[in-house]
C-alpha cells in the first residue's frame, strides 16, 4: 500500500468530481475526508495531521487582509444595482460608436473600469452580458465576435486590480515567500504585501487592455461585416442627436474613476492598506449611488464634505483615541472631529435609507453575502484538501517533480505555469491559490523568482484558462446569460482570439519581467 501514489490518485478523483457539477467546496472537503480514511487505513497518513484543520482556519479567518474581499464585493454589488455601468456603456457607445469596432472598444474600456471597480470576474461577465450582448447582436456585431469581446472584457477582474484573486493570492503568496527565504536559512525574511502585488499587475493589466482593443481595431478594418460603425439613429437613440458632450462624457466616466483613484491611490500611495482602501470603496460607492438615485443632495453634500474634512483633520492631528495625556488642543481638535464624524455618518445612514427604500442595497447586501458565504466556504474546503495532499505527501513530489525540470529555475517556472492553466480549467481561482500556492510557491521563489512577478504571471495564466473550453469559467458565465440565438460553439470560438492574445501578454511578462515588478520598485 505504501507504493500507491495516493496524493496523485486524490488530485485526479478530484478534476473528476469538479466535472459532475457538484458544488466545489463540498467536491474538495468530501475528496478530502476520503483520501485522509484511505490514507490512514493504510498506514501512509497521521490521522492527527487533520487536527491542525481548526487552527488553519482560524488563522485564515482571522487575517486582516482578507477582510477586503467581503468589502470589495459590496463595493461592486453596489455599482451594479445602481446601473452605473450601464449609463456608462451609453456613453461610451455613443462614444466610439460612429468608428468601425467602436462598439466593441467601448465594451472593452467599460469591463476594464468595471474590473477595477469590482474586481469580480463573474458579476462583470454576467453584467455586461446582460446589457452589451443584445445590443451589439442587434447593430450587426458577429454572434462569436460580440461573445469573446464580453468574456475577455469579463476576465480582466482577474488581473487589474483590486482583484479578490490578487487580494487572496497575496496573502497566501507572502506566506509562500516567507517559507522560501527560511530554507535558505534567512529567518529575518522579507515579506509582501497586497499592495505590492496590485501594484505589480495594474500595468500588465492595462498592457492587455491596450492589446485587446488594437486586436479589434484591426479585425474591424480588415473584416468590417462583424464589427460595423453604428448608424445615426442608434446615436440618436442614446438620448442625442450626434456624439455625446464633454459634459456627458465626463459625467458617465467621473463616478467610477473617482472611485478607483480613490482606492487604488490610497493602497499604491500607500496611505491605507488594501482592507483599509476597501473600506473607502464601499463607502465611495454608496455615496456614489446615492449621487446616481438623485435624492436628498443635503444628505450627499454632507456625507462627502464630512469625510473630506475629516481625512484633512487625520492628516494633520493626532486624533488617537484613548490617550490620558493628550494635550488640550488635541482633545479639542479630536471632539471637532467627533462631531464631523457624526454629521457624515447622519448624511450616510440617509442615503443609506434611501437605497435600501429603492431596493438597491438589500440586493446589494444579499448578493454579498452569498459571494462572500461561498469565497470562504471554498476556502475552507481548499484548507482540508492542502492539508491532507500534503499529509499524502503531494507536496514533496511536487518539489522533487520541480527540481527536476530541465532548464533550472526558469524550467521550473514554465512548468508551473502550465500546470495552473490545465488546475484553472478545472478549478476556481480560489481553490487554485489556496492549494497550488503553498505547495509550488516556496520551491520556486526559493530558486530566486521574484515573487511579484511570478504572481503577477500566475494571475495571467490563470485569466487565460479561464477564457478556453470546454471548461472556461467564464464562458459558462456568458452561456448563463446570453440568448438561445448565441451557440455554446459561437462563444467558445469568439474566444479563441482572445486566448492566444492572453498567451502573448504572459509571453511578454515573461521576457520583461520590468512589466510587473518596475512600479511595486518605485512605489514601495
Amino acid at each position: 500500500m505504501d507504493s500507491l501514489p495516493l496524493d496523485l490518485l486524490m488530485f485526479v478523483v478530484l478534476c473528476l468530481a469538479v466535472l459532475t457539477g457538484a458544488p466545489i467546496a463540498f467536491v474538495l472537503a468530501g475528496t478530502a475526508v476520503a483520501f485522509a480514511l484511505i490514507g490512514w487505513a493504510a498506514g501512509v497518513l497521521n490521522f492527527n495531521l487533520i487536527g491542525a484543520l481548526p487552527t488553519r482556519v482560524f488563522g485564515t479567518m482571522n487575517s486582516e487582509t482578507l477582510v477586503a474581499i467581503p468589502l470589495f464585493v459590496f463595493m461592486g454589488m453596489v455599482l451594479e444595482r445602481a446601473r452605473i455601468a450601464e449609463d456608462l456603456l451609453r456613453t461610451m457607445g455613443a462614444l466610439f460608436g460612429s468608428m468601425r469596432g467602436g462598439l466593441g472598444v467601448s465594451v472593452m474600456v467599460v469591463g476594464a473600469l468595471l474590473a477595477a471597480s469590482t474586481g469580480i470576474v463573474g458579476a462583470t461577465t454576467v453584467t455586461m452580458g446582460l446589457m452589451a450582448l443584445p445590443v451589439m447582436l442587434r447593430y450587426g456585431y458577429g454572434p462569436a465576435f460580440s461573445s469573446g469581446i464580453i468574456c475577455a472584457a469579463g476576465t480582466l477582474g482577474q488581473i487589474i486590480p483590486p482583484s479578490t484573486v490578487l487580494i487572496i493570492m497575496g496573502e497566501v503568496l507572502s506566506s509562500a515567500y516567507q517559507q522560501a527565504q527560511h530554507a535558505q536559512g534567512n529567518f529575518a525574511a522579507k515579506t509582501i504585501s497586497v499592495g505590492e502585488l496590485f501594484a505589480g499587475s495594474l500595468l500588465p493589466g492595462l498592457m492587455l487592455v491596450g492589446i485587446y482593443i488594437a486586436y479589434l481595431l484591426l479585425a474591424a478594418l480588415l473584416r468590417p461585416s462583424i464589427a460595423p460603425a453604428l448608424p445615426p439613429e442608434a446615436l440618436s437613440a442614446a438620448g442625442r442627436d450626434g456624439p455625446p458632450r464633454l459634459r456627458d462624457v465626463l459625467g458617465a466616466l467621473f463616478p467610477p474613476l473617482a472611485l478607483i483613484v480613490a482606492v487604488l491611490g490610497s493602497i499604491l500611495g500607500g496611505v491605507a492598506t488594501a482592507t483599509e482602501a476597501a473600506a473607502v470603496g464601499a463607502v465611495g460607492a454608496t455615496i456614489l449611488a446615492g449621487v446616481r438615485s438623485g435624492r436628498n443632495r443635503w444628505a450627499i453634500w454632507l456625507a462627502i464634505g464630512g469625510l473630506v474634512v475629516l481625512m484633512a483633520l487625520a492628516s494633520q492631528f493626532d486624533l488617537r483615541l484613548g490617550r490620558p495625556d493628550a494635550p488640550a488642543f488635541d482633545r479639542a481638535m479630536l471632539g471637532i472631529a467627533l462631531a464631523v464624524a457624526a454629521a457624515a455618518a447622519t448624511g450616510l445612514a440617509v442615503i443609506w435609507i434611501d437605497l435600501a427604500r429603492g431596493q438597491v442595497l438589500g440586493a446589494a447586501m444579499g448578493s454579498t453575502a452569498r459571494t462572500t458565504s461561498m469565497i470562504f466556504t471554498i476556502v475552507i474546503g481548499a484548507l482540508l484538501f492542502s492539508l491532507v495532499f500534503r499529509g499524502l505527501g503531494g507536496d514533496a513530489r511536487i518539489k522533487e517533480f520541480l527540481l527536476a525540470a530541465p532548464g533550472g529555475p526558469q524550467g521550473a517556472l514554465i512548468l508551473v505555469l502550465v500546470m495552473m492553466f490545465f488546475l484553472g480549467m478545472f478549478l476556481d481561482y480560489v481553490e487554485i491559490t489556496i492549494i497550488a500556492i503553498p505547495v509550488v510557491g516556496p520551491p520556486i521563489l526559493a530558486a530566486g523568482i521574484d515573487p511579484i512577478w511570478f504572481g503577477v504571471l500566475v494571475a495571467l495564466v490563470m485569466q487565460t484558462s479561464f477564457l478556453t473550453p470546454p471548461v472556461g469559467y467564464t464562458l459558462a458565465y456568458l452561456r448563463s446569460v446570453a440568448p438561445q440565438s448565441v451557440t455554446t460553439g459561437a462563444i467558445w470560438r469568439g474566444a479563441v482570439p482572445f486566448i492566444l492574445l492572453q498567451i502573448l501578454a504572459v509571453v511578454i511578462v515573461f521576457f520583461l519581467p520590468d512589466v510587473a515588478t518596475w512600479l511595486p520598485a518605485q512605489l514601495f
